[in-house]
Order: C-alpha cells, then sequence, then structure tokens
C-alpha cells in the first residue's frame, strides 16, 4: 500500500492534493487544524476512492508538531512515498501591524513545521529502495520583496531555498525534493470575492486548485527541481525585480496606507 502525507488537506490545494493522490491510489495521511472539516474529508475520501485515509488534526505550530506526524506514521507502520508540505498562511499587512504571535506563526509554520517535516519524513523515506518524492509549497512571491507581504514572501523565500539545498543533499538516498513558486491560485487564502476570483481564472491571471495540483505532480513525480505556473508569471518575476523601490512605495501608499484609512 502507497501512502502519502499531505499538510493542510482539510481545505484549497492541499485538499485537491488530497483528492488527486487518492485517484492515484494513495492512502493518505492527511493533517490540518481544522479538526471537523478534516475528519468529515478524510472519510469522504475514504468512501469515494477506497483508499485508506487518517485525518491527523494538529497544529503544526506547535514544537514537536513534526514528531507528533512521525509518531502516527511509526504507530501505523507507515512509510510514506510522498510528503506534501502545503499548509500555510497569508495577511496583506505591514509588518508592525501584525503583532508577536503573527509574525511567530509565520516562521513556526513555513519555516520550522517545514523544515522538520521534509527532514524526518526524507529520513524515513531514504530506508525505502525506491526513495520517496516530496514537494514543498512556496510562492512566485518569494521574489518579490514587497510591502504588505514581508513575512509572507520572506518566509517562503526561505522554503524555496531550503528545498533547492535539501534535494541536492537527498538525492543519493532516492528521495527528490521539488519546490513549487505558483503564482495566483483561486482559493481563499488571498481573500478574493467568489465573482472576481472567476473572472481572475476566465482571463488567466489565476488558475483553479484542480489544474494547478495536476501540473504541479505531474513535476514532482518526474522529480523535478522546481514548478512555477504560467508563463505570465514569469514574466512578472523578472518585471517586480526591476521595479524601483520608488514603485514598491507607491503600491504601500496605495495598496496599504488607503486600506488602513479604509478600516478606519
Amino acid at each position: 500500500m502507497k501512502w502519502a502525507v499531505v499538510t493542510g488537506a482539510s481545505s484549497g490545494i492541499g485538499l485537491e492534493f488530497a483528492h488527486q493522490l487518492a485517484e492515484r491510489r494513495y492512502s493518505l495521511l492527511m493533517v490540518s487544524n481544522q479538526s471537523n472539516e478534516l475528519v468529515a474529508w478524510a472519510e469522504k475520501i475514504h468512501e469515494r476512492y477506497g483508499v485508506a485515509t487518517i485525518a491527523h488534526c494538529i497544529d503544526l505550530t506547535a514544537p514537536d508538531a513534526a514528531g507528533s506526524v512521525r509518531g502516527v506514521l511509526q504507530a501505523n507502520g507507515i512509510v510514506p512515498e510522498v510528503l506534501i508540505n502545503n499548509a500555510g498562511i497569508f495577511d496583506f499587512k505591514k509588518v508592525e501591524e501584525l503583532g508577536k504571535r503573527r509574525i511567530e506563526v509565520y516562521i513556526d509554520l513555513h519555516v520550522r513545521a517545514v523544515t522538520m517535516l521534509t527532514t524526518e519524513i526524507a529520513m524515513m523515506m531514504a530506508q525505502e529502495s525506491n526513495g520517496g518524492y516530496i514537494l514543498n509549497m512556496s510562492s512566485m512571491s518569494c521574489w518579490m520583496p514587497m510591502p504588505g507581504i514581508a513575512m509572507y514572501s520572506a518566509t517562503k523565500a526561505y522554503i524555496r531555498t531550503f528545498s533547492r539545498a535539501m534535494r541536492v543533499e537527498m538525492k543519493d538516498y532516492g528521495v527528490s525534493v521539488t519546490v513549487a513558486c505558483p503564482g495566483g491560485i483561486s482559493t481563499s487564502l488571498f481573500g478574493l470575492p467568489e465573482k472576481w476570483k472567476r473572472f481572475a481564472v476566465r482571463i488567466g491571471v489565476l488558475v483553479t486548485p484542480h489544474t494547478f495540483v495536476r501540473r504541479a505532480m505531474r513535476k514532482m513525480f518526474r522529480r523535478k527541481a522546481q514548478y512555477i505556473n504560467g508563463g505570465l508569471n514569469r514574466m512578472a518575476i523578472v518585471a517586480v525585480a526591476m521595479l524601483p523601490e520608488r514603485g514598491r512605495l507607491m503600491i504601500k501608499r496605495i495598496g496599504l496606507d488607503r486600506q488602513k484609512k479604509t478600516d478606519k
């Protein structure tokens, strides 16, 4: 029996990964901090695809969250073939407005949890003759030091750099590490109204979770190093990198400062 671990598996892209892995006959350890949704979806996926599912509700910002996930795997005699590190958060706010606890969540979730889960599960995979596949979710914003997303883009940059280096370290063990750096995806993460999401998908600014996940998994199973969805997003990376500081300051004034006035 083939097993996969998916974090953030109760909604959005993580849930789509769970569906598409189940279609490929992978049994699933589904991880999330949304208990009710997680259990419900684990049951539905089991019934729909006939694969085994385990719902493990845990806050991945907890100090030994990776150890808890590893403990569930060991207790069930599971060495996963696939790990999808998908759980994440997003805000469009100045760093000073986030508050200490929210800043810590970014670091704990995007840095520590991804690092420890990747490391511990990669070493479990390394003991198997067929190795394994790891997909870590970064973001196109990892190349974009923009006001309002400082913590998001900085921690996503860490995920990309860590994944590219870890990929080389694990090559001799047969464990492939792929990093996905998506542009816009039509999920609830960024808080867009439904009508705007549908419009953005129609004109190609956003892609659906189904399309993104299908393509990202194809890259992962082909043992590719990195996946960025869409030529438009690749061009945007270059364009933003060339943006002078006064351009970023304009974005701050138009976006962040105006938003703060509106909130008041």
